[in-house]
């Protein structure tokens, strides 16, 4: 049973009175708004039209009237930020430790934690608000708890090893000090929640035989004496509450409340397993706030497991108000008998969430700062390459909003109907589902499909439907849907996918001879080109030839090269893919006679027997097809002449693939003066006249047909520049405009400068 309580006075009244001990050399105090703080703003803060933003992978600390206290983990170091809730204006606080009080006013220090920080300083983050410091060293003490502007709660250890609690004020660049009375002998593990209407609520333990018992003591600060005690039982880690009714504390699956001036207790177990759930608790006046630890985007192990949402439960009726489907973190009492939390509504967003009472009595919740996240599970596209080769490693993969979903898919053969339907159980921890690919993306491999359905075992050609149902794991906002189809076919080659993951390669040789593979991927954030790994050194000797090309997969599948060294030797590197690294054999000779030709471009299919063809340009300016036939030991047919003289005008072509949508591959071709000239494919290995689509491509040293990088089922094109600058073309499937703006592309950007790239 809690003791009454004595009547309750303003702190500051009580700072009035204390017994003033000089603490002599060493004290670094100032007196409050001594160094007040630069930003500064003509009107009060507290409420505001709209949320303001909410920081990037910041955990919430505290929140005063003004703003709120948040930090990230940078670097392997924590940095505070104070945000502004009228502006959305943010301080960086320049401590590794900071504190609230429940106010404007935080503490900030240089320890490993508050607890650790004898030099501290209480910054009032209020506009014109000042800064005092406190060196706690001469006290022997070390900090609990910010009170007040200028007061801390205090852990002070005495001479004999016996721990007392005080209240330690600044005033007047005076440190002075008063005991709390009332605390038991041999309390340890000290503890306080914040301020409010002059009393704070303390946690402490004491050694009952071999064990230690958890013990709560409601303190008057003004009185500076323990006014009441409480048994805390079998409590949670989560921190204890109080306001002027009740108290509240958790333990196990059960939240306890204790009316202050009766003693009666209402418990409320929310009947989950303390081992898989943690509590979320909270007080706000009369009313008991609780729910189960949920973030948006789960926990990584796929626990379907719902949580119990952020609800309010009336102490004196037992009535119960949902505030939040879900929430996390403490929940931190704020000014004017508010409460805030992170949590999110499918209504509103994720983000910090004020509760606070309405007209009517009950709580409801207010989003103040919106980390911009929807809450409702989303779907962001399909990222399936047109057309998708059976025998590929390359996984079907779609984007979700977030990983936390359970997803129903299925694929179904347009011309047969037969089809596959598994549900993909998503979850990232550890070693993680194998449908799950990172960045909240999900896929599955046609061998994932062979083996569970007989449809994926005939991997018939063709057009396939496909279409999903993704529910959210923790039960947060509906389930979505999903269609769309794409057409298979088999052993197709990639035109410049050397590792078959999905991306292409580009192979760039620098001044020293040594030969490297960038994998990329697309960013459909930025619209472009991006390395997905470190760049892989091939190996050194690659000067000896004056021309590489990547001429897509001879015999199917990942994309192979070819060299030309300089006696005029053409050299074949089959390159073995399997969705996770390139092998390169051994160079096996083409023939000899190959310096009669000045440009060579292949890897696209330009007679449309599906396999990548070669191209030259020679000396007299005549162009020559040469046929894949397949066959690594003998990838090209005898060349056929498909062009006589004027070719030699060119100092540039590139096979890019079907960019035009006509019947077959296309090329490009740069004359002298930068401008770049369209050939449309005809289908049999000739093409139509030329087409102006553009100057200014002198700019550039090489220009690389990569294949269909966005997976939009066009072509792109990537182009290099002598003062290492990168640009990515998309493929628009238009031959009056086939590539759209160009987007700037990091890659091969940071390093040194390549003197060829393919």
């Amino acid at each position: 049973m809690i003791s009454a309580s004595t009547p309750r006075r303003g702190v500051s009244a009580a700072i009035t009175t204390v017994l003033a001990i000089t603490l002599g050399a060493g004290v670094l105090s100032s007196p409050a708004g001594a160094a007040p703080l630069p930003a500064a703003v003509t009107a009060e803060a507290g409420t505001q039209a709209a949320p303001v933003p909410y920081p990037d992978s910041g955990i919430f600390t505290a929140a005063g009237k003004t703003g709120f206290l948040a930090h990230s983990w940078v670097g392997g170091k924590r940095v505070f930020q104070w945000t502004r809730f009228a502006d959305g204006a943010v301080t960086s606080v320049d401590a590794p430790v900071a504190d609230g009080s429940g106010t404007d006013v935080i503490m900030t220090g240089k320890g490993s934690n508050p607890a650790r920080s004898l030099v501290l300083q209480l910054r009032d983050m209020a506009p014109g608000g000042g800064t005092v410091t406190m060196d706690l060293r001469p006290l022997n003490a070390t900090y609990l708890k910010v009170v007040s502007k200028d007061t801390i709660l205090a852990q002070v250890t005495k001479t004999d090893g016996s721990v007392e609690l005080h209240l330690v004020t600044s005033a007047g660049g005076t440190l002075t000090q008063r005991k709390v009375e009332g605390l038991p002998t041999g309390a340890g593990y000290l503890a306080s929640t914040q301020a409010s209407d002059g009393s704070v609520l303390l946690t402490y333990f004491l050694k009952d035989g071999t064990s230690w018992q958890r013990k709560l003591a409601m303190v008057d600060l003004a009185a500076a004496e323990v006014v009441s005690t409480q048994d805390a039982g079998d409590s949670g880690p989560g921190a204890p509450a109080f306001s002027a009714t009740h108290l509240s504390w958790e333990g196990g699956s059960k939240v306890y409340a204790l009316d202050r001036a009766t003693g009666a207790q209402t418990v409320t177990d929310l009947g989950v397993d303390p081992d898989e759930n943690s509590l979320i608790t909270g007080l706000l006046d009369s009313w008991q706030l609780y729910g189960t630890w949920g973030t948006l985007e789960g926990d990584g192990t796929g626990n379907t497991q719902k949580p119990i949402p952020f609800t309010a439960k009336s102490l004196a009726s037992g009535q119960t108000v949902k505030l939040l489907d879900y929430a996390y973190g403490y929940v931190q009492p704020g000014p004017d008998h508010t409460a805030y939390v992170r949590g999110g509504t499918v209504e509103h967003g994720d983000g910090l969430y004020r509760i606070s009472l309405g007209a009517d009595g009950k709580p409801t919740a207010e989003l103040v700062a919106d980390t911009g996240l929807p809450v409702a599970l989303g779907y962001l596209g399909a990222q399936i390459p047109q057309p998708f080769d059976l025998a590929s490693p390359i996984p079907l993969k779609w984007k979700l909003s977030r990983e936390n979903a359970d997803v129903d898919l299925t694929i179904t053969h347009r011309a047969t109907g037969k089809s596959f339907s598994k549900t993909l159980h998503l979850y990232s921890e550890s070693a993680g589902s194998e449908y799950y690919y990172g960045d909240d993306t999900f896929g599955i491999t046609w061998a994932q499909v062979a083996a569970g359905s007989q449809m994926g075992k005939d991997a018939a050609v063709g057009a396939y439907d496909w279409s999903f149902t993704a529910r959210p794991q923790n039960g947060v906002g509906p389930a979505v849907e999903a269609s769309g189809s794409f057409t298979a076919v088999k052993n197709a080659s990639s035109p410049h996918d050397l590792d078959w993951d999905g991306g292409p390669d580009l192979l760039s040789r620098d001044a020293q001879g040594v030969l490297w593979r960038a994998d990329t991927e697309y960013d459909a954030t930025k619209k472009t080109l991006v390395q997905s790994y470190s760049v892989n050194r091939i190996g050194s000797g690659w000067g000896t030839y004056d021309r590489i090309e990547t001429i897509g997969g001879v015999g199917g599948g990942a994309a192979d090269f070819v060299a030309r060294d300089k006696s005029g030797v053409l050299w074949l590197y089959d390159v073995t893919g399997n969705g996770y690294a390139a092998k390169i054999a051994a160079r096996k000779q083409i023939g000899g006679g190959w310096n009669t030709y000045t440009q060579l471009t292949g890897g696209a299919d330009l007679d449309g027997d599906g396999r990548p063809d070669l191209v030259g340009v020679d000396k007299a300016g005549a162009l020559w097809l040469y046929k894949g036939t397949g066959n690594v030991s003998a990838p090209f047919a005898a060349r056929k002449k498909i062009g006589t003289g004027g070719w030699g005008i060119y100092n540039q072509i590139t096979a890019t693939g079907n960019i035009g949508g006509a019947a077959a591959g296309d090329l490009v071709a740069r004359d002298k003066d930068g401008v770049l000239w369209l050939y449309l494919g005809k289908g049999d290995g000739t093409f139509t006249a030329r087409k102006q689509i553009g100057a200014g491509w002198g700019a550039y040293t090489d220009t690389i047909g990569i294949g269909d990088a966005n997976n939009d089922g066009r072509p792109d094109l990537f182009a290099y520049g002598p003062n290492k600058t990168a640009y990515f073309y998309a493929g628009t499937g238009d031959y009056r405009k086939p590539f759209g703006t160009r987007v700037a592309s990091p890659l091969l950007t940071g390093l040194p400068a390549y003197n060829h790239v393919s």
